[in-house]
């Protein structure tokens, strides 16, 4: 029978009990009030790097806590690393995604950063990927928008190819490959940078892909995971949806208006 890339959702709440924990009382006006008269302000892209819910101290550690929890060990096999990485979709919109390669498995958590939940899993057989690519984005000649920075695509089912009901459906699950690029919190530190590591997940996913199929070769499969330098192409034409969800980090858990942490 033929493996395919299975998502699920997470019903149930079954996150781990947290206790959100306040700033000390003196430490208040800086975060609520404003910046104090000895604090300069913020420079602008470290003030909106700093509205991502995944920086509250604390946050971090506890969804890569859930999400290893999640990991059946009998079925998905040892966990080999976790990254947290933006997934680019077919419409070209960003989502934040928090990903586990195992010996199995490549699986896929989208984590609500905000409630502390893990709300889908995408779990992708490793034996049946076929092609990793690393490259700038393109994008159709007449397409106006443009995205920065290079990113990373996985394949897997070469032969089948979307269906033309897919290619125009924004939430369409059934597509052969999955596309990613560098979470935008990555430069903050030395954890986000080692976590956010797009170059070292590339790395780990081949090695692991490698190794899924010479234990677990597929029958009437090509073996093997063909590594690429070339061009990632997202075939959008219709660019001010994504323009706009994109520009206002809608696919992220992000303080938002007056909310904020």
């Amino acid at each position: 029978m033929e493996k395919t890339a299975q998502v699920g959702k997470v019903t149930g709440d079954d996150r781990p009990e947290t206790a959100e924990q306040g700033p000390a009382e003196g430490e208040r006006s800086s975060s609520q009030f404003g910046h104090s008269s000895e604090e300069p302000p913020l420079p602008l892209d470290q003030f909106k790097r700093n509205k991502f819910f995944v920086l509250r101290p604390g946050t971090l550690h506890e969804a890569v806590k859930e999400v290893k929890s999640l990991v059946d060990k009998q079925v998905d096999g040892n966990i080999l690393g976790v990254w947290l990485l933006a997934e680019v979709d077919h419409w070209n919109n960003e989502k934040e995604r928090l990903a586990i390669i195992t010996d199995n498995f490549l699986l896929l958590f989208k984590y609500d950063f905000i409630i502390f939940k893990c709300e889908q899993i995408q779990k992708i057989p490793l034996n049946i990927v076929d092609r990793i690519c690393y490259g700038t984005f393109t994008f159709p000649v007449k397409y106006l928008l443009q995205r920065e920075g290079e990113g990373l695509r996985v394949f897997w089912d070469r032969l089948r190819e979307p269906s033309f009901t897919s290619w125009w459906n924004p939430f369409a699950t059934d597509l052969p490959y999955v596309t990613f690029t560098s979470h935008p919190v990555r430069h903050l530190n030395d954890t986000f940078a080692s976590i956010c590591n797009i170059q070292n997940f590339r790395e780990e996913l081949k090695e692991a892909a490698q190794k899924a199929h010479k234990v677990k070769p597929v029958p009437g499969k090509a073996n093997g995971v063909l590594v690429l330098n070339q061009c990632i192409y997202i075939e959008a034409y219709v660019g001010l949806m994504s323009f706009l969800g994109n520009t206002n980090k809608l696919g992220y858990s992000l303080a938002r208006g007056n909310l904020g942490f």
